[in-house]
């Protein structure tokens, strides 16, 4: 028994409005480690869902505008888990979301479903929309899922990036090929320069990267992401 690609097609309608997508999935072979249902059951799959691009902006922005609180203190995991927790009541999965424990390993189930790897940034780089995406959630299913065929990138696409803008654009030279250096980003963000760029306008070095440029955020977007840092 499958979790039938009528039902996947069903959740991939529900998710349509909220600028959400099925972002591949994940089957669990016999013993291997995989997350605990709400029944208590070993999962038998898990389907990523998230967004590309800005995608999510136009509805997550309408739902804080209808809101007295604008979505409280943590609004994007907020919105994520009142879309995304309605769609797995609708379909008889278990929601996991990143923000919350118990903690899943989101980047390796991406990895595996997308064939993604890490950027000198650290986060997952797509072949199409490169740095621009992210998951929100992913929904756990008792039986094996029909998740459809991933075309899996045949080259990491930092590999065959010869000028890889992102580690000389880097105001505070955080951005290397072996690490991200996260003490010196929050330093630089600190700083009046650091205030008055990547801060109000977004990371440079990660628009700097050449791939998936057209799926970069807008503005409001990216402001929005900055602002959310802990600094």
């Amino acid at each position: 028994m499958n979790a039938s690609g009528h039902q996947l097609e069903t959740i991939r309608a529900a998710l349509q409005p909220h600028g959400l997508f099925l972002r591949g999935g994940v089957n669990f072979a016999d013993g291997e480690a995989a997350p605990t249902l709400r029944d208590g059951r070993p999962a038998a799959s898990v389907v990523l869902i998230g967004n590309i691009g800005g995608s999510l902006w136009p509805a997550f922005s309408r739902w804080r505008r209808g809101r007295a609180d604008a979505g409280g203190p943590d609004p994007l995991d907020t919105w994520s888990k009142d879309v995304i927790g309605s769609v797995a009541a609708m379909a008889g999965a278990t929601a996991w979301f990143p923000s919350d424990p118990p903690w899943q390993p989101f980047q390796r189930w991406a990895m595996r479903a997308e064939g993604l790897k890490a950027s000198p940034l650290g986060i997952l780089i797509h072949p199409v929309y490169g740095l621009w995406h992210g998951y929100r959630g992913a929904l756990g299913f008792a039986v094996p899922a029909m998740t459809e065929p991933v075309a899996r990138p045949v080259e990491h696409p930092c590999d065959t990036c010869r000028d890889r803008p992102c580690l000389t654009t880097c105001p505070a030279a955080a951005v290397r090929a072996d690490a991200f250096d996260v003490p010196a980003c929050r330093g630089h963000l600190r700083t009046p320069q650091g205030q008055g760029g990547c801060l109000r306008g977004g990371c440079l070095a990660r628009a700097a990267c050449p791939v998936g440029a057209a799926y970069c955020y807008g503005d409001d977007q990216l402001r929005f992401h900055m602002a959310a840092l802990s600094l």
